[in-house]
C-alpha cells in the first residue's frame, strides 16, 4: 500500500530536521502550521502563470499533471503550464544561463521537478529560491521522520530549498512467462547475461535509469559501500570503480544487439520487453510495472523484483528558482500537490503510482481512506520484499560513472 515504507539500512547516516525559519526575498512571512493563514500567498498568486518544467517521457506523469493544472486553475486561479523536457539538466542549464546573463527577476522557470545531481549543482550554484517549504501548510503533513530522504537528496541537506514531492525506490522488471526465476543479485545476473545472449540491456548513461543501474553496480563491487556517502576520491576514482568496469566488459558481447547499442530511456526499455525483444527492464517506482500492465503497455506476466541485497531509494523533489517570475504561484502549487488528495491520486497504480510522502498517521479519517483504498497490482511488491533500502550515493559518483562509461562504451 503507498505509504508503507522500507528499513533503511543506516538511518544515523542521515541528518535530523533542520529549523528552516526565516524571511523570503520578497515576502515576508513565517513558517506556518497546517490550516495556517495561507492567504496572503494565495491572493497574491491569483491570476499567475506557472511554468512548470518537468521530466516529459510518460504519458501518465504528463495526464497526471494536467488534471493537476485544472485543479489549481479552479482552485486558485493559477495557471500552470507544462514545459516537458527530455533532460531536467535543460532546465538547470537555462537558469543557470539567466543568472550568469544578469537576468535576476523574471526567469523563464517558475517551477522544477529535481533531485539529485539536479538538485547539487543548482544548490551550489546560488540558483534555488528560500527556503521556502516549511511556509507550506501541508508541508506538516511530510513523514520527515519515517521517510529521512525527504530532508536529504542524494547526501545533501535540501534546507528547505526543495519540497518533497514523491518516493521512489529501483527495482527489476521481468517478464515471469519467460524468466520463472529470475538472477537477484548483480553477479547472478552477469551469469544469466552470458547464458541468454541478447536478451539483457540498460538505458544508456548519462540517462538517469541507465546510470542508476550503473550505481547498484558499484554497490556490489566496491570493497567499501560507505565510501560511496562522500564525494569521490580523485586518487581512488580507478579502483572505487574497477569492478564496475569489470563487470560492463564482461557482460557487454552478450547484450542486446552484442553492446554495440543501448536503449535510450527506460520507455524504450520497456517497449524492447514487451516486444519480446528482452526480458527485462527497470524503473524508480515500485508500482511502475503494475501502472504499466492495467496502461495495456506492458503483459499481464509482468513481474517485478528488488536485489537480494537491496536497491536504491530516494525521493523526488519540486524547486522554485531564484529568478521565477511567480514565485508564490509554485508555492500554492507545490502546497496542492502536498495535498491528500494529490498525493493519493498520484500514488493510484491506475493514473501513475508513485508511493506518497505523507504520514498517513497525521492525516484526518476521510484523507486517510483514500490511501486506504488504494489497490495493489499484480507487479507491485510488498513493502518488505522493498527491504532493505539502499541511500543514494553522493551525486558525485553518479558523474564519474557517466563520464567514465561515456569514455568506454560511447553514446550507442
Amino acid at each position: 500500500m503507498a505509504g508503507e515504507q522500507s528499513k533503511w539500512v543506516d538511518p544515523a547516516m542521515f541528518l535530523t530536521r533542520r529549523s528552516l525559519v526565516g524571511s523570503l526575498a520578497g515576502l515576508a512571512l513565517v513558517p506556518l502550521a497546517r490550516g495556517g493563514n495561507f492567504a496572503e500567498i494565495r491572493a497574491r498568486a491569483r491570476g499567475q502563470t506557472v511554468y512548470f518544467n518537468h521530466w516529459g517521457g510518460s504519458p501518465q506523469i504528463n495526464d497526471y499533471i494536467a488534471w493537476a493544472a485544472e485543479e489549481v486553475r479552479a482552485r486558485f486561479d493559477v495557471r500552470l503550464v507544462s514545459v516537458k523536457l527530455a533532460d531536467t539538466a535543460e532546465a538547470v542549464g537555462r537558469v543557470l544561463a539567466e543568472k550568469q546573463a544578469g537576468r535576476l527577476s523574471g526567469g523563464t522557470v517558475d517551477l522544477i521537478w529535481i533531485n539529485g545531481e539536479n538538485f547539487a549543482a543548482m544548490k551550489k550554484n546560488g540558483l534555488l529560491f528560500g527556503p521556502f517549504v516549511e511556509l507550506l501548510p501541508n508541508f506538516a503533513l511530510v513523514d520527515t521522520v519515517g521517510k529521512p530522504t525527504t530532508l536529504l537528496d542524494f547526501t545533501i541537506p535540501t534546507d528547505g530549498l526543495e519540497a518533497p514531492w514523491g518516493m521512489a525506490q529501483f527495482i527489476m522488471i521481468y517478464d515471469s512467462a519467460r524468466v520463472p526465476d529470475p538472477p537477484r543479485s548483480i553477479s547472478a545476473l552477469a551469469a544469466w547475461i552470458q547464458r541468454h545472449p541478447g536478451r539483457f540491456t540498460y538505458p544508456a548513461p548519462p540517462d538517469f535509469i541507465g546510470s542508476t543501474f550503473l550505481k547498484h553496480v558499484l554497490y556490489a563491487t566496491i570493497d567499501d559501500p560507505a565510501r560511496l556517502l562522500a564525494p569521490p576520491e580523485p586518487s581512488r576514482a580507478a579502483t572505487d570503480t574497477a569492478g564496475v568496469w569489470a563487470w560492463c566488459d564482461a557482460v557487454r558481447a552478450h547484450l542486446w544487439r552484442s553492446g554495440t547499442s543501448y536503449p535510450r530511456n527506460k520507455e524504450a526499455l520497456h517497449q524492447l520487453l514487451e516486444d519480446g525483444e528482452v526480458d527485462f527492464s527497470m524503473a524508480f517506482n515500485p508500482s511502475e510495472a503494475s501502472s504499466l500492465i492495467l496502461a495495456g503497455r506492458l503483459s499481464s506476466s509482468v513481474r517485478s523484483f528488488c536485489f537480494e541485497g537491496g536497491t536504491i531509494a530516494n525521493t523526488h523533489f519540486l524547486a522554485i528558482p531564484f529568478n521565477a517570475s511567480a514565485k508564490e504561484g509554485a508555492m500554492v502549487v507545490i502546497d496542492f500537490l502536498l495535498s491528500p488528495l494529490a498525493q493519493a491520486r498520484k500514488a493510484d497504480e491506475r493514473i501513475w503510482g508513485d508511493p506518497t510522502v505523507l504520514d498517513l498517521s497525521r492525516l484526518a479519517p476521510e484523507e486517510r481512506a483514500l490511501f486506504e483504498a488504494l489497490p495493489r497490482g499484480p507487479a507491485t511488491l510488498p513493502p518488505q520484499a522493498l527491504q532493505p533500502a539502499l541511500p543514494e550515493p553522493h551525486p558525485g559518483w553518479m558523474e564519474l560513472l557517466e563520464e567514465l562509461w561515456l569514455a568506454r562504451y560511447g553514446r550507442g
